[in-house]
């Protein structure tokens, strides 16, 4: 029988949905945040043989405290094989990391993601964003990609300002082949009001599941093109108990998973604070896992 949650948020749902987005023996790509949430609660449930890649360099690390950034020493702890961002990156592009999460700050019907200006202007953006970083890369070379975004009724839009990372491009048959893209593309995209999947004809985005109290005509006028429907829509499914307390044992400031990060601004010492301490719950966790 499964226990779900009866106290969660809405970036735990998100990270559970994530989470089960991920299946056992894979390798995947992941960043810190919300991602290495989603990441970690997989492996302690449900994929207790899938490995990460980092940034970092590192593969198949087991760190025994939450990394910092993907820059961090910490990523290295205990992992099958520690190199460079060259490596890990040229690893991805040839093909070998079956799944990885992204984000953007506008997303199209074909999972397309901007994450570099907002504007019609490049040199003279409304907003300059932080730009590709790997995003790219791994739009364009892994199995299957995750997007994890915020829907606030901006970002879902008919036209993107600028294409950092593709999706499925026009949604023409083949289009990404034909670009020379050798990644599967979008599979899954996760917001703050669904979970959305791509049709395999059309590849069109089209609402799968709805968040429980999000109501449809909301969404629909979160969207700026006609969204199609699953027929068969359900509720996203609850975070079990076991993945909440695993969220909340490696993130008990929010700082991942809520607005700890603001809260937290200024007061290094206790941010600091957290990671140190992060050690022994960790240890505990891999202890009852086996790991």
């Amino acid at each position: 029988m499964i226990n779900y949650a009866k106290d969660y948020t809405l970036p735990e749902l998100m990270t559970a949905a994530a989470a089960r987005e991920i299946q056992d023996g894979e390798l995947a790509f992941i960043g810190v945040g919300m991602p290495l949430m989603a990441a970690t609660v997989a492996k302690f449930t449900h994929a207790p043989n899938f490995n990460m890649m980092v940034e970092y360099g590192a593969v198949g690390p087991s760190p025994r405290r939450l990394p910092m950034c993907v820059n961090c020493a910490v990523n290295n702890e205990r992992a099958y094989y520690t190199g460079n961002q060259r490596e890990v990156m040229g690893a991805q592009q040839a093909g070998f990391v079956d799944v990885a999460c992204i984000s953007g700050a506008q997303i199209d019907k074909f999972g397309n993601l901007n994450s570099t200006f907002i504007g019609t202007d490049y040199y003279n953006p409304k907003v300059r964003l932080a730009g590709s970083g790997g995003a790219n890369d791994l739009a364009s070379s892994a199995n299957r990609i995750l997007i994890m975004m915020r829907q606030d009724g901006r970002n879902f839009v008919e036209k993107l300002d600028y294409l950092t990372s593709p999706g499925y491009l026009d949604g023409r048959p083949g289009a990404r082949e034909q670009a020379g893209l050798c990644g599967g593309g979008p599979v899954a995209v996760i917001t703050t009001m669904g979970v959305y999947r791509f049709d395999v004809d059309t590849r069109e985005m089209y609402l799968e599941k709805i968040h429980p109290g999000v109501k449809l005509e909301n969404i629909k006028a979160a969207v700026k093109w006609d969204l199609a429907i699953s027929p068969n829509l359900s509720e996203t499914e609850l975070p079990t108990e076991e993945q909440v307390m695993i969220m909340r044992t490696l993130d008990p400031l929010a700082v991942y998973l809520g607005n700890g990060r603001s809260l937290l601004a200024g007061d290094f010492e206790t941010f600091m604070n957290m990671f140190e301490d992060s050690y022994k719950p960790m240890l505990k966790l891999m202890k009852e896992k086996g790991m």
